[in-house]
């Protein structure tokens, strides 16, 4: 260790005795282990043993105080993270114990050095921390990525939504130069329109553009520029309806500008700067629910919050909410505005991508085109599902099914993940039409097109006799104009992020501390009054406009996602919402006994949550009385090739330990989940499933994933510990349960620790407890 400014710490920060404490632990532990003698000790214990010492040394040095000021030798923050690593290493199957024994012997010593101790962790980082091992393939596991769509039981703070919502949406690519031919170029009667609008602003001696806007803020101050934006928006949405160019249901659009009221339908309290509503009596600034905003919109005043942290992220934000509470919206349009800057987004189930940057007060026409876009755009241009139909004051969708078309009417929404980009889960509950008591649920998610559709396994699952899964009645690919409806070429209609102007290869995402600025074209649009040039001209070089290429070879290697819809003929409620602790308790062992039936037919779920497990306690209802939803993520498990499911995978909070750490995703995961849902569940609900609001254990929703390991391990690892935190957090409701969840923390997690090797009785031991403890007598209603 040569290093000046290291050596100068480990100086100034001797050791002395605070390896006290682990030498201590080290001898109570060979003792225990009748070993003869402490000088070969460690050759002689076994890997228990061994993994008891290497721990305690950890937990100790991770407490010196040069720990905490010596850097980390493998990224940011302190050697004290890199000692955090290696004892997540721990719980690997294949640590290597050998690798730390010279570490081990040197913090022994009588006489210990402290720099070779320090340089021996170093080493120790570097041995015990390796690239991860290739347990699964690249296609099978890939890292994970969190989704703001696994929040269960969630305040959704703004600052824990923003962190998960960056990694949701990854890159957001800008400066798309086709973007307004491809999401506004098909709007009736628009370029006419605006034409007509801007040369009445341009004529006379009061008009009102000549090299840019009257009234536009000098300063761009923010409450100006939105009065400002208001005012104009109203005059053209005057214009639009005096034009009678479009049908009467979209006139009644108007802009929205209310930054300091909370728009009504959030989790937590959102605003939202500016916007356009369906809602004909709104004025201004009228206040409105998320499912009345069509396009959100951001302003800022300076120019430079043109970057990912600021107007991009908060306009993300806003179309997470629209897109929550509009479940038949398949995406976004909104707009950002920093200074006089402005650019038009998509958000979809793949990310956010935007036009090219351009001033409103040089390009006059551009803007009155985007904003009269807006008002004119058909539902199906604003993103609106056209194949959810409206007649008689009922929703429905029409499926071919053996032969013949059928009707199904859409009865309510029962599931409307609240995300951007991922599977984005809608469910309706719903009946084929004539038949209101045959009960159906209709399922649309955005897939991975290399997976195996949800539809396939169901039959499968079907045709081998499992039981107590939901039973398959239709899947399909959604169409819309005769075609797949996928993101890259039907939602974002071919657009290539490749042309995006912030697009690095091999990078996951430009520096969100950095403004975007797109570089200016070769004939641009000029701020003369004698041109007006379309947003849709085209200005692609020679070479490129004169070629048609293929969709699909335009898209290879770009991320997508692709329209599916299910339709099952099981109809329950979440298992939470049981009415009774018995009945929770009967229905979790339905779903582990439908888990085991899955397995053997070669299906694995992976995604054991509290909203996959469903109960049924409808005598008429013929559905299973529990069973399991969801196999978005399932995979048949004895095949050959990779299965194309991409990321650690589950719901975060219910995810099992190793799962987390990147293991190839096993049976015994799930069973781990099944544990992990009924902790939850006693912890947040009271009787009948109402849920108390968020608990401590909100920050399973967020945190790191090591950190996350780093809880669970210590929640189950020592059985008084837990007890301690079940009777402080199970709510009175449940708090009967606890010898009974302990039990079954027991079966578990053997002796505290995990499993790690397959264990199929697992199955029975946990359904004999699960089974026992619902004719426990304190376990029974009346207990």
């Amino acid at each position: 260790m040569d290093d000046l400014p290291q050596s100068k710490i480990i100086k100034d920060n001797p050791i002395e005795s605070g390896l006290d404490a682990f030498r201590a632990s080290f001898t109570s532990i060979y003792q225990g282990a009748s070993v003869s003698s402490s000088s070969d000790a460690l050759e002689q214990l076994g890997q228990e043993e061994l993994h008891k010492v290497v721990l305690a040394f950890l937990r100790v040095a991770q407490i010196l105080p040069a720990a905490d000021l010596l850097p980390a030798r493998t990224g940011r923050g302190t050697l004290r993270s890199d000692l955090l690593r290696i004892e997540l290493a721990l719980l690997s199957d294949d640590f290597d114990f050998d690798r730390l024994k010279p570490l081990l012997r040197l913090a022994l010593a009588d006489r210990p050095d402290d720099v070779l101790i320090w340089r021996k962790v170093y080493g120790a980082v570097v041995e015990s921390t390796p690239p991860p091992r290739p347990t699964a393939s690249s296609l099978q596991q890939t890292p994970w990525l969190r989704s703001t769509s696994s929040f269960p039981n969630s305040s959704e703070h703004r600052k824990h939504v923003d962190d998960v919502l960056k990694e949701e949406l990854g890159p957001m690519y800008v400066g798309l130069r086709n973007f307004h031919d491809k999401y506004f170029g098909g709007v009736a009667n628009l370029e006419a329109g605006s034409r007509t609008f801007f040369e009445q602003c341009l004529k006379g001696s009061h008009s009102k553009f000549d090299h840019g806007w009257e009234g536009w803020p000098k300063d761009a101050n923010q409450d100006d520029v939105l009065s400002w934006f208001a005012g104009f928006s109203e005059k053209l949405a005057a214009f639009s309806d005096d034009l009678q160019l479009i049908p009467a249901r979209r006139s009644g659009r108007r802009p929205l500008a209310k930054p300091n009221e909370p728009i009504d339908g959030s989790v937590g309290r959102r605003k939202m700067d500016v916007g356009f509503v369906s809602n004909s009596q709104a004025g201004k600034d009228s206040r409105c629910h998320w499912s009345q905003i069509l396009v959100p919109g951001e302003l800022k005043s300076n120019p430079s919050a043109d970057k990912a942290s600021e107007a991009w992220l908060d306009l993300g934000r806003y179309a997470r909410e629209v897109l929550a509470a509009q479940d038949t919206r398949r995406f976004v349009l909104g707009f950002t505005i920093c200074g006089s800057l402005m650019r038009v987004w998509a958000f979809d189930r793949v990310g956010g991508i935007a036009s090219e940057q351009f001033d409103i007060n040089n390009d006059g026409y551009r803007f009155v085109f985007t904003v009269l876009g807006f008002l004119w755009m058909s539902e199906e241009e604003l993103g609106f599902d056209p194949t959810i139909l409206t007649a008689n004051h009922e929703r429905f969708i029409e499926i071919e099914r053996n032969g013949s078309t059928e009707r199904i009417i859409i009865d309510e929404v029962m599931l409307r993940a609240r995300c951007i980009a991922g599977w984005a889960t809608t469910c309706w509950k719903a009946h084929p039409e004539g038949h209101p008591g045959m009960l159906l649920v209709i399922k649309d998610s955005w897939q991975y097109p290399e997976r195996d559709e949800e539809g396939d396994l169901l039959c499968e699952a079907a045709d081998k006799g499992v039981v107590n899964l939901a039973r398959h009645y239709h899947h399909e690919t959604v169409q819309i104009r005769e075609t797949d409806d996928d993101v890259q070429n039907n939602v974002r209609r071919g657009l290539d992020i490749i042309a995006a102007t912030n697009y690095r290869p091999g990078r996951r995402m430009q520096p969100s501390d950095m403004p975007t600025m797109d570089v200016p074209r070769k004939g641009r649009a000029s701020t003369s009054r004698k041109r007006l040039s379309s947003p849709t001209d085209s200005v692609l070089p020679p070479n490129k406009r004169s070629c048609s290429v293929s969709p699909t070879k335009a898209t290879s290697g770009l991320p997508n996602r692709i329209h599916r819809r299910v339709i099952v003929q099981d109809y329950g409620k979440p298992i939470y919402k049981a009415s009774s602790r018995s009945a929770l308790l009967a229905a979790l062992e339905g779903c582990v006994e439908g888990h085991e039936s899955l397995h053997k037919a070669g299906i694995l779920h992976r995604d054991i949550s509290i909203n996959n497990l469903m109960i049924n306690e409808d005598r008429d209802n013929p559905s299973w009385p529990s069973f399991l939803i969801d196999l978005d993520l399932a995979i048949r498990e004895q095949r050959g090739g990779a299965s194309g499911a991409k990321g650690k995978t589950g719901t975060r909070a219910f995810m099992a330990i190793g799962a987390l750490l990147g293991e190839q995703h096993s049976f015994m995961h799930d069973l781990e989940s099944f544990f992990w849902v009924l902790f939850w569940i006693c912890i947040h609900y009271d009787a009948n499933g109402k849920d108390i609001g968020p608990t401590e254990f909100d920050s399973w929703n967020y945190e790191s994933d090591n950190k996350l390991v780093l809880s669970k391990v210590g929640t189950t690892g020592d059985e008084s510990l837990f007890l301690k935190i079940a009777a402080e957090n199970f709510t009175s409701y449940y708090q009967p349960l606890i010898p009974w969840v302990n039990r079954l923390r027991r079966e578990v997690f053997p002796s505290g620790e995990r499993w790690k090797r397959p264990e199929p009785e697992l199955y029975s031991s946990m359904k004999k407890t699960l089974h026992d403890a619902q004719k426990a007598p304190e376990v029974q209603p009346d207990g």
